[in-house]
């Protein structure tokens, strides 16, 4: 079985009603996902908690990058005091890995998003294991687990499980920001409202976007308003 829970191609493009049926196919797709694939393989989410408020820590995460952008995506992060999880993609580590190492120094998290940004489940074992070292090679080397995104959140039990042999905890996301089916920042904000992000949740935004940058002082303040701390992935899922 493979599910792809975040095709950019599926979004503004169809008819209100067709894009409420894309949403439901994803939605039903991602519960089978669930069921089939425990926390400890597969994490959507940190601990909700048993706390009835909430509020709580909550993490944003960042796909695609590094790129030209990325200096001020660490310039708005650093002036919102936020660290956060990037999802890198090899290729680009290789074009830029000066960038790899600003994020690093600046405090925030690295996990690998591919060396290719394709579909996990399109790959055969040995390529996916391929594409898992050579991204992790551009990393910064830590201890405990390492954390992989598979691109368009594209997944398989196959890959899922070759992920996991190779030392890497599968992490997707709970709250998206839409902020690649848009290419405006109120847009990325309205997303947001009413505020339904809850404790444990895990925030898509991708790198390489005007839209996005502009976005985050609203969305942060919101955040931060409802009462949560943002974290990084790792220190999420550490509790």
């Amino acid at each position: 079985m493979a599910v792809d829970f975040a095709d950019a191609s599926v979004g503004l493009r169809g008819s209100p009603p067709v894009q409420r049926i894309e949403r439901a196919a994803r939605a039903s797709a991602r519960k089978v996902a669930e069921a089939l694939m425990p926390p400890s393989v597969v994490i959507w989410r940190g601990r909700p908690g048993t706390s009835e408020s909430h509020a709580g820590r909550v993490a944003l995460t960042f796909d695609d990058g590094p790129d030209d952008m990325t200096p001020e995506y660490l310039s708005v992060l650093s002036g919102l005091g936020v660290r956060a999880t990037f999802f890198v993609i090899g290729a680009q580590c290789a074009k830029k890995p000066k960038f790899v190492a600003r994020i690093a120094e600046a405090g925030h998290e690295l996990g690998a998003h591919g060396y290719t940004h394709r579909r996990f489940p399109s790959l055969r074992t040995r390529e996916l294991l391929s594409e898992l070292r050579d991204t992790q090679a551009f990393l910064p080397k830590r201890l405990g687990r390492l954390l992989v995104r598979p691109p368009h959140g594209a997944v398989s039990m196959s890959s899922v499980l070759t992920c996991l042999r190779a030392g890497f905890t599968t992490v997707l996301w709970s709250r998206d920001s839409n902020d690649c089916r848009t290419d405006r920042s109120v847009d990325v904000v309205k997303s947001f409202e009413p505020l339904d992000v809850r404790r444990g949740d895990i925030v898509l935004f991708h790198e390489g976007q005007r839209w996005t940058v502009e976005a985050l002082p609203a969305v942060v303040g919101q955040l931060r308003e409802a009462g949560h701390a943002l974290v990084t992935v790792g220190e999420l899922l550490d509790g």
